[in-house]
């Protein structure tokens, strides 16, 4: 049993129950101020678990299945059963150091609020190009356009730069940074080869 298909269950089955109940999901958002003045700190996971709209609940599904399936065949051929229990880690802790910039820069701010899996999804992403930096990748906006996984990386990494700096998209792009670190991080902390492995790429 992958827990990838079981995270994905869950997600899909929340987000549409919040998407019909607006208290629920206002219950389960992520807002800093709550979290930090109100010790409710469950926050901090319940709005991986939410998302706004079908659109967003679906992009972040597309990447999770697309990536999760393999990273966690890859940590199971690596690491055998624990390699289901790696992946569980990778993506609940993902998604709690996906929050730490935004309680510390709102925690003061009762009106900020976030949802959605991105977070712990960009740790999947760059858990998985960390441990398949040779893999080639397509990107969405150009089909049947692909490139290598340690290419495909940055760029997406320069795209959300690009994108936090321009404002007023919406997306909580702190977290998809804190995300993408964690997810090297954690691979990193499981076998250091990884990320020499990677770079060699760039020096080859």
């Amino acid at each position: 049993m992958y827990v990838t298909y079981l995270l994905l269950a869950i997600t899909i089955i929340i987000s549409v129950k919040a998407m019909e109940d607006t208290t629920l999901k206002g219950k389960l958002m992520m807002n800093p101020y709550d979290v930090i003045h109100h010790k409710k700190w469950y926050r901090c996971f319940t709005h991986a678990f939410i998302h706004a709209d079908f659109a967003h609940l679906g992009l972040n599904m597309f990447v999770l299945y697309g990536f999760g399936i393999g990273l966690e065949d890859t940590l199971f051929v690596e690491y055998g059963i624990q390699g289901h229990v790696m992946f569980a880690i990778l993506y609940m802790m993902g998604i709690l150091f996906a929050t730490l910039l935004s309680l510390f820069k709102h925690k003061d701010n009762p009106g900020y609020n976030s949802l959605g899996a991105s977070g712990a999804v960009m740790a999947v992403l760059f858990a998985f190009i960390l441990m398949h930096p040779e893999n080639r990748l397509g990107l969405l906006l150009l089909p049947g356009i692909e490139i290598p996984a340690y290419i495909f990386g940055p760029i997406i990494l320069a795209v959300e730069y690009g994108m936090s700096k321009r404002g007023g998209t919406g997306i909580a792009h702190d977290a998809h940074f804190a995300g993408a670190i964690f997810g090297v991080l954690f691979i990193t902390a499981v076998d250091y080869q990884y990320l020499l492995n990677f770079f060699k790429h760039f020096v080859s």
